[in-house]
Parts: C-alpha cells; structure tokens; sequence
C-alpha cells in the first residue's frame, strides 16, 4: 500500500515542482534566461511552456536581432500543438515581416500547410481547402527552385481531387433527384474546370443522360433543340472516349434520342 502511495505520489511532487518553477520563471525579469529557457523547453517539444515564454519575448525583443528568432519558435510552437489556424495567420506574418529572412520560404510553405491541415473532408465546405490551394501556387510561384516543390505539388494535387470529388458528387445528386437542367451545368463546369480529373469520363456519360431525359421531358416546343444538345454530347463523348465502359449505353441513348428526333420531325 505504501509502495503504490509513494508510486503515485512522486510523480505529483514532480509536477508541482516542476510547475513551482516555471511559475517562478515567467515571474522573473531575466529576460535573458526566459529566451534560454524557452528554446530549452521547445528543443524538449514542450510547445506549450515555450509558447507561453516566447509569446512574452516577442513584443520585449521587438527591433533587436533575436526577435526574429524568438517569432520564427513561436510561430512553430502553434504548429507543433495542432492550432493551424493560429499558426498559418503567424508563419504569414512572419513572411510579411521578415521577408529576407533565411527562413522566409520555409514559412511561407507552412502558411500554405496549415491551410491543407484545415481542410475538412470533402462534403463540408471547401473555402479552407481553395484557400490552401492558392498558397501552395503562390508558394511554387514565388519559389520555383525550392526543395519543397514537389511537395507542394502533391498537395496540390490532393486538394484539387477532394474538390473533383465533391462537384463530382454534387453533379451526381443534381440527377438523381431528376433536376436535370442543374446537372447539365454542374456537368458542363466540372469539364471545364477540371478536364483531366479522375471522374472526368463519368460526367461526360451523366451529361448525354440528363440532356436526353431533359429532352424527353420536355414540351414540344423545346424537345428538338434538346435533343440536338443530347446528340452532339453523345458525338463528343465517343471522340473522347471511344472506348468507354459506358459506350454501350450511351450509344443506346444516342440512337434513342435520333429515333424521337426522327418521330418529332414526321409529326412536324
């Protein structure tokens, strides 16, 4: 009983010991030995003790030559304890600040990885994952001979498929729920804004879908102009995708739709 006591209560005297004295040294007035101290705690990854003690330095420091040094560690002190939101806004302040500094590019691509951290799923809202976006491209702009390139352009890469994913699924449920004018749209953006995306084939095929059962919908006056608009996406899908898994049935719509055009006219 003794041995499990002294077992717990060792560790709790540490801790209050611990706290006692960093108590003590935020009290303290040695700024010198605060700065020491702070990079002893980063250097251990205890980010919270060294953010507490660097976030005191930076306005005590301001205008000498460690504070761009003591800024550089807080802004990764936030980083390192997942608040990328707090960290991204700091590591662009510090580019802002010290844009000559040997650390500027560094920075510059955290501000842009914080972003990408903060990128939600791709059902939620995308504004952080464009966001991220845009500063990886600023980035690879400003930086075209970085070591962190392909990187970046992996990022890139990965953002832009969680945004081919979600119009993708937006498109799709535009169908489904027979909005068929919405699809359209949805269709004829996603090709345009992503012509090489990994679903690009997909809604080329939902396209000749919904133009068809548009047309096939519709009144009279508007069925041919319809139909003429389903049959030249049918002739665009085959020239780009001649051998397409859903060439089959896009072909079937196509001559369904030439077999309607045909009983229009006749009706004409």
């Amino acid at each position: 009983m003794i041995k499990r006591f002294l077992f717990i209560l060792i560790p709790i005297l540490a801790l209050t010991i611990s706290c006692g004295k960093f108590s003590k040294l935020v009290k303290s007035s040695d700024y010198k030995l605060k700065l020491v101290k702070a990079r002893e705690y980063f250097d251990k990854k205890d980010y919270y003790h060294a953010q507490m003690l660097f976030d005191e330095l930076i306005p005590l420091y301001k205008g000498q030559p460690e504070e761009e040094e003591i800024y550089f560690y807080f802004c990764y002190c936030n980083y390192n304890q997942g608040d990328f939101s707090l960290a991204g806004y700091h590591f662009r302040n510090f580019v802002r600040t010290f844009p000559q500094s040997v650390h500027a590019e560094s920075c510059s691509f955290m501000s842009a990885l914080c972003y990408y951290h903060n990128s939600p799923q791709y059902t939620l809202d995308q504004t952080d994952t464009k966001n991220a976006i845009l500063e990886l491209q600023e980035f690879v702009n400003n930086y075209p001979t970085s070591t962190k390139l392909d990187t970046a352009n992996i990022l890139v890469s990965r953002l832009r498929l969680k945004l081919e994913t979600k119009y993708y699924e937006i498109t799709k449920q535009y169908f489904h729920i027979n909005d068929y004018k919405a699809a359209i749209t949805s269709c004829n953006i996603y090709v345009k804004d992503y012509p090489d995306a990994k679903f690009v084939e997909e809604i080329n095929y939902i396209n000749i879908k919904a133009n068809y059962l548009l047309a096939a919908n519709s009144i009279v006056s508007k069925k041919l102009v319809r139909l003429n608009a389903a049959i030249e996406t049918y002739r665009k899908f085959v020239d780009l995708y001649p051998a397409s898994k859903w060439a089959d049935d896009a072909k079937f719509i196509y001559e369904s739709c030439l077999k309607m055009k045909e009983n229009l006219l006749k009706g004409a």
